[in-house]
């Protein structure tokens, strides 16, 4: 029970590190502790493989918020309706993303797109483009829709230096809601925990072992 406890604990951490650490926990209560210590390690790699994730979405907010191309950008400008502007439904396709999620994106003050004279449709541009992919690619690495609102509070505000922190650090006023409200500082403290759980088990592990093999057989540390 501890280690399970320690194991699924606490937020929502996404289907991929819930469905591994629920079959962690499973593997570990057969019995079949070497098998249950691979799985923990492979479940260790997962979390550090979510973390570098947000890491790597925020390293490209900040590249390009100091003026450097936005992730997934093409290298050709976009052209559509007049000079460097195209409709919502190119946009979407640019960005990699739909009309609706554009729309749902504008709504939530994320992007702010121009209004085409006379017909008011949507005209995004290559800065509004840069916008909206780099929201894409905060919401792929697994950052909720209230800590992209932060990000763009301080990029609105002029405040480009705090963009990674405002990622991270939810308001005095915010109610903390998800583990994706503060996703990298969450993901740490999953590493923390996939840690121990390896510890955990090695340290079930290594006793048994060194009575199995017999008195005065040494048994190495399975290396993580």
């Amino acid at each position: 029970m501890i280690f399970a406890r320690l194991a699924l604990d606490g937020f929502w951490p996404g289907r991929a590190i819930r469905k591994s650490a629920l079959a962690l926990v499973r593997l570990a209560a057969t019995g079949d502790l070497r098998a249950a210590l691979a799985a923990a390690e492979a479940h260790l790699g997962l979390v550090r493989g979510e973390r570098d994730r947000a890491r790597e979405a925020a390293q490209a907010l900040e590249a390009w918020a100091a003026g450097g191309p936005a992730p997934g950008a093409l290298g050709a400008r976009a052209i559509g309706c007049g000079e460097g502007f195209v409709l919502a439904r190119e946009a979407a396709r640019l960005v990699g993303a739909t009309p609706g999620q554009l729309r749902n994106w504008e709504r939530n003050g994320l992007i702010d797109p121009a209004r085409e004279d006379g017909t008011e449709r949507r005209l995004y541009g290559e800065e509004e483009l840069g916008r909206a992919r780099v929201v894409r690619a905060l919401l792929l690495a697994g950052y909720s829709m209230m800590a992209i609102r932060r990000m763009a509070a301080e990029l609105d505000g002029g405040r480009a230096a705090s963009l990674a922190a405002a990622l991270d650090t939810p308001r005095e006023d915010e109610e903390v809601l998800t583990a994706f409200d503060r996703w990298l500082s969450f993901l740490n403290s999953q590493e923390k925990r996939a840690e121990s759980l390896v510890d955990l088990l090695l340290a079930r592990l290594e006793p048994r072992e060194t009575a199995e093999a017999g008195p005065g057989t040494g048994v190495r540390r399975p290396v993580s």
